[in-house]
C-alpha cells in the first residue's frame, strides 16, 4: 500500500503563490505516475499535473500549463504542486494520488491510492 499525506493548503489572493507538498510513504517504489487532483463544489474531479516516476516527465491540463509546476524528489517520497499566478477558478481541494500501472495521465481512473485532500482558496 501506498500512504499520501497532502499539505500546503490555504487561502491566497489572486496572482498569488501556494505550494503544495504530498508525503508519500509504504511502496513509494512500485509507483508509476503521481498526480495532482481537484475537486471544487459541484464539479467532477479533475487532473492538473501529473509526472511519470520512472523519467520524470510530466503532464499538465492546459488550465494551469506555465503557472503550475509538478516535481518529485529523488526519494520518490514527496512529490509538491508549485502553483503561481492563481486564480479564481484554480480555488478546490487537492488531491495527491499515485498508481502502480499505467494510467491516462490526467485521468482520476487507475490512481490506486489518494490522499485527504487539502483546500486551496483563491479570492
Amino acid at each position: 500500500d501506498v500512504q499520501l499525506v497532502e499539505s500546503g493548503g490555504g487561502s491566497v489572493q489572486a496572482g498569488g503563490s501556494l505550494r503544495l507538498s504530498c508525503a508519500a510513504s509504504g511502496y513509494t517504489y512500485g509507483t508509476n505516475y503521481m498526480g495532482w487532483f481537484r475537486q471544487a463544489p459541484g464539479k467532477e474531479r479533475e487532473g492538473v499535473a501529473s509526472i511519470y516516476v520512472s523519467d520524470r516527465s510530466t503532464y499538465y491540463a492546459s488550465s494551469v500549463k506555465g503557472r503550475f509546476t509538478i516535481s518529485l524528489d529523488n526519494a520518490r517520497s514527496t512529490v509538491s504542486l508549485q502553483m503561481n499566478s492563481l486564480k479564481p477558478e484554480d480555488a478546490a481541494i487537492y488531491y495527491c494520488a499515485a498508481s502502480l500501472g499505467v494510467v491516462v495521465p490526467l485521468s482520476r481512473y487507475g490512481y490506486n491510492y489518494w490522499g485527504q485532500g487539502t483546500q486551496v482558496t483563491v479570492s
